[in-house]
C-alpha cells in the first residue's frame, strides 16, 4: 500500500482492481504499474500515481484530438498533407519539424531495446517524456502559429508532421496503453 504495507484483505487495505479501473481506467493502471518500477522490488500503490497516468492518457486524448480537428475543414473534409512520395527529404520541413521527427526514430531505438530487455519501466517513462514534453507541450505548441497562419504549403507540411509523429506515439505507446491507442 501507500505506506510500504503488504496489501491483504485481514489490513483492510486491499485495492479492488476492477473499483480502480472503473474510478481511472485500465490503461491508467496499467501504465502506473509499469512505470517508475523497478526489477524485484516492491511497489507502493500510490493513487497520485494513478492519477498522473490517467491525465496522461487525457492529455493524449487532447492532443489526438488537436491533431484531428486540424486535419478536417468546417464542412469536415479532409485537407491536404504535404506529399511524401519523393521522401520525406524533398518536404520543406521547419528545424522544429526535423527535431520532432529525429526524436521519435531516436526514440523508437531506445525504447524497442528497453522492451526487448524487459525494461519495461525505463520505456514507459521515456514514451511518457516523449509525449508530454516533446511533442505535446513543445511541438503542439510551436506548430500552431503555422498551422492558423497564411502559408497553405506550410500548413501542408505541419499537418503532415503532426500525423506521422502521432502514428509513431500511438505505435509506441500500444504496449503500455492499448486501449487508448
Amino acid at each position: 500500500d501507500a505506506e510500504g504495507r503488504k496489501m491483504s484483505k485481514s489490513l483492510g487495505n486491499g485495492i479492488d482492481p476492477l473499483e480502480v479501473i472503473e474510478q481511472y481506467g485500465a490503461d491508467a493502471l496499467r501504465f502506473m504499474l509499469m512505470n517508475g518500477i523497478t526489477p524485484g522490488n516492491d511497489m507502493r500503490f500510490i493513487t497520485d500515481k494513478l492519477e498522473s497516468s490517467r491525465n496522461f492518457a487525457n492529455k493524449l486524448w487532447n492532443a489526438s484530438r488537436f491533431v484531428i480537428m486540424n486535419l478536417m475543414d468546417e464542412e469536415g473534409n479532409f485537407r491536404e498533407l504535404a506529399d511524401d512520395a519523393e521522401g520525406i527529404q524533398a518536404l520543406a520541413l521547419k528545424e522544429e519539424d526535423k527535431w520532432m521527427i529525429s526524436t521519435v526514430n531516436s526514440a523508437v531505438e531506445e525504447i524497442t531495446a528497453n522492451m526487448e530487455k524487459f525494461e519495461l519501466a525505463i520505456g514507459a517513462q521515456k514514451i511518457y517524456d516523449l509525449i508530454w514534453n516533446n511533442f505535446c507541450d513543445w511541438y503542439i505548441e510551436f506548430v500552431k502559429s503555422r498551422l492558423y497562419g497564411d502559408d497553405e504549403e506550410d500548413k501542408k507540411v505541419a499537418r503532415y508532421v503532426l500525423v506521422r509523429v502521432l502514428k509513431d506515439l500511438l505505435k509506441l505507446l500500444h504496449p503500455f496503453m492499448p486501449f487508448i491507442t
